[in-house]
């Protein structure tokens, strides 16, 4: 029995500029973590989700199969989110639901443009209107997926499936039973190197949107005290440019996307940023809508949340790509 539990094992890898992380679920039902990893990256290695070194990124992923036993492995990755297009498109209304792929394939890079030429895709079925057939369609450039998927192979690991952060992390938000109907939900990825929001309602992914950070991240030091800030001048000025752009981002729901009959009512903080509580005290002071850090009753830092989301992803099939 054990054998054959090894062999059905699947491990999960987030990768984002500043880290690896990588978890094994023990069982999704309820919910036992086996194995919670992390390495982190050296500035310059991937940028803005691309691998820009690829003999010192695939020489660190070889340390990461030896050191945390993975040689052989089938994984689950997430496509890093500057990679990520989320597009609501309207198809004819008279194609059929199994027709859906099959159209997008054709339809890609002709009357469906992406900002890239080749690209992997997936989709989400939404509503039919008398007007259309609305789908979310979820792209990437095929280039940098590949690119992934084969560093991976090359260190003897097996990717099978790749999914994007936001359905990871409400996935799990849906697990614990946080998930409703009602709110509107604002979620604010706040990691050292990057910051995401995605809004969802009615268990949907409406959009995802990476907002222009300088991170900064070389500036701070994890030591076993906590984190320590390198530079001169505080870090937390940084928090109010960031206040503005999710301000934007809210305003843009509420008017472009929801032509003012509807708001975000609910946000949702995670991350790895050292500040990230401040920042959650800061929206909590200046807005009046609810503002929560994402704490789940899971003996494991939070920064484990997006490959453990990850993990509860169902099925093993690839992206079609285009």
């Amino acid at each position: 029995m054990r054998l054959f539990s090894l062999k059905h094992k699947v491990g999960n890898i987030v990768i984002k500029d500043h880290v690896i992380r990588y978890v094994e679920l023990k069982q999704q039902q309820p919910l036992v973590l086996h194995t919670c990893e992390e390495w982190p990256l050296p500035e310059g290695i991937v940028r803005d989700g691309k691998i820009v070194d690829e003999e010192q990124f695939a020489h660190i992923m070889e340390q990461c199969v030896d050191m945390w036993k993975m040689k052989h492995r089938r994984i689950r990755f997430l496509v890093p989110d500057p990679l990520i297009v989320i597009r609501k498109v309207p198809l004819p209304k008279e194609i059929d639901v199994e027709d859906v792929r099959s159209y997008l394939f054709m339809e890609i890079g002709s009357t469906i443009l992406l900002p890239f030429e080749d690209a992997v895709f997936d989709y989400a079925l939404l509503e039919k209107t008398k007007e259309a057939f609305h789908i979310l369609l979820f792209a990437a450039p095929e280039a940098n997926v590949m690119q992934y998927a084969q560093l991976f192979e090359e260190v003897k690991l097996k990717p099978i499936v790749a999914d994007i952060s936001p359905l990871s992390l409400y996935r799990l938000f849906y697990t614990f039973h946080l998930a409703n109907d009602v709110d509107h939900f604002l979620f604010v990825q706040f990691d050292l190197s990057s910051l995401n929001v995605s809004v969802f309602y009615q268990h949907r992914p409406i959009f995802t949107r990476q907002l222009a950070f300088d991170a900064q991240w070389t500036y701070w030091e994890k030591t076993n005290e906590g984190w320590t800030w390198l530079k001169e001048g505080e870090p937390e000025r940084q928090l109010e440019d960031l206040y503005k752009e999710l301000e934007r981002v809210m305003s843009f729901y509420r008017f472009s996307l929801q032509q003012g009959k509807a708001q975000i009512t609910r946000i949702v903080i995670t991350g790895d940023h050292p500040l990230i509580n401040t920042f959650a005290n800061l929206l909590q002071e200046r807005l009046d809508i609810a503002v929560e850090t994402l704490t789940l009753p899971l003996s494991v830092d939070p920064a484990y949340y997006l490959p453990i989301g990850l993990g509860l992803k169902e099925g093993s099939a690839h992206a079609s790509r285009n």
